[in-house]
């Protein structure tokens, strides 16, 4: 089994999460080198977050430079080749499942087939509150809204769908996406999200678990796809540690993986063989250029590795 890497980006969202100093002052032409340097390094997925609006009492944590994704994957979609475009996550209960799918839709089919639609309930009340969605009922407006979107990104002019909060028939809409059917990622560890991934993704985005919590976490997913007559394969990711690849010469933190390249790869085998199907990697940084740096030097070192 081959194991896959994608990366989130920086810059499009810059929580002091994980921000490097850098990013303050980058912009646009930054983006949109660090995913040329992605595209040219063999990552399978590039990455971009989905936040409308902070609010104030968030902002010293989460800052309010959050990038559209659409906009922003589209923008990215015209200066690659081939990295396919996740949304991790688009918070799809925020929009009419109709809106969405145009969006996404139209992605799809100006990137020649390279959407992966990664979608997640949200966690910021106020964003829900002034859009004017039910933040308690979260949970099952994505419910549904990811079966509206099933719908609406299929291969039908005139999609339908009827349930207790969309319903829609005899709209049609165009262009259909390149793909016959787009990938659905469902983002979250919670109880309520592993069990919506299982029963209702393709994919499963954990939301940060560490290592020892993975092993749990997936037979969780297998035993409810199992329960359920589900044997379509579900792609099992990982969020990792951060990287540096090589000798660092400064402190990147204790938690960072970094090294010879042999010796990073045999940590990230151990992901595959919890049954990992692709890891999300983030590398230690001070500019730009030792990113696009780092990157390259992943995907040809590293990566060859991992198998």
């Amino acid at each position: 089994m081959s194991l896959a890497y994608g990366i989130q980006l920086p810059v499009q969202s810059q929580s002091t999460l994980y921000t490097e100093g850098w990013e303050a002052t980058a912009g646009p032409t930054d983006l949109v080198e660090i995913a040329r340097a992605v595209d040219r390094a063999g990552f399978d997925y590039l990455a971009v977050c989905d936040h409308v609006a902070i609010p104030r009492r968030l902002a010293p944590a989460m800052s309010t430079v959050w990038y559209d994704p659409v906009a922003t994957l589209a923008h990215l979609a015209a200066v690659t080749e081939r990295v396919r475009l996740l949304s991790h996550v688009a918070v799809v209960g925020l929009r009419h499942p109709l809106l969405t799918a145009k969006q996404y839709a139209t992605l799809d089919h100006l990137s020649g087939g390279r959407l992966v639609l990664g979608v997640g309930a949200g966690h910021v009340r106020e964003e829900f509150e002034v859009l004017q969605v039910d933040f308690e009922r979260r949970g099952a407006v994505l419910d549904e809204a990811i079966d509206a979107l099933r719908a609406a990104l299929g291969p039908e002019e005139y999609p339908e769908h009827h349930g207790k909060l969309y319903d829609f028939a005899d709209l049609g809409q165009r262009p259909r996406p390149a793909q016959e059917r787009i990938p659905l990622w469902v983002g979250g560890s919670s109880p309520a999200a592993v069990r919506r991934a299982a029963l209702k993704g393709d994919g499963w985005l954990p939301q940060g678990d560490p290592r020892d919590r993975l092993p749990g976490q997936i037979a969780r997913l297998r035993r409810l796809r199992e329960e359920n007559g589900i044997e379509a394969p579900l792609t099992v990711g990982a969020i990792t540690e951060p990287l540096y690849v090589g000798d660092a010469g400064w402190d990147v933190g204790r938690r960072t993986l970094t090294g010879a390249p042999e010796r990073i790869a045999e940590s990230l085998r151990e992901y595959r063989a919890m049954g990992v199907h692709q890891i999300q990697v983030r590398f230690r940084s001070r500019s730009r250029g030792e990113l696009i740096d780092q990157i390259g030097a992943f995907g040809a070192q590293v990566a060859p590795r991992l198998d």
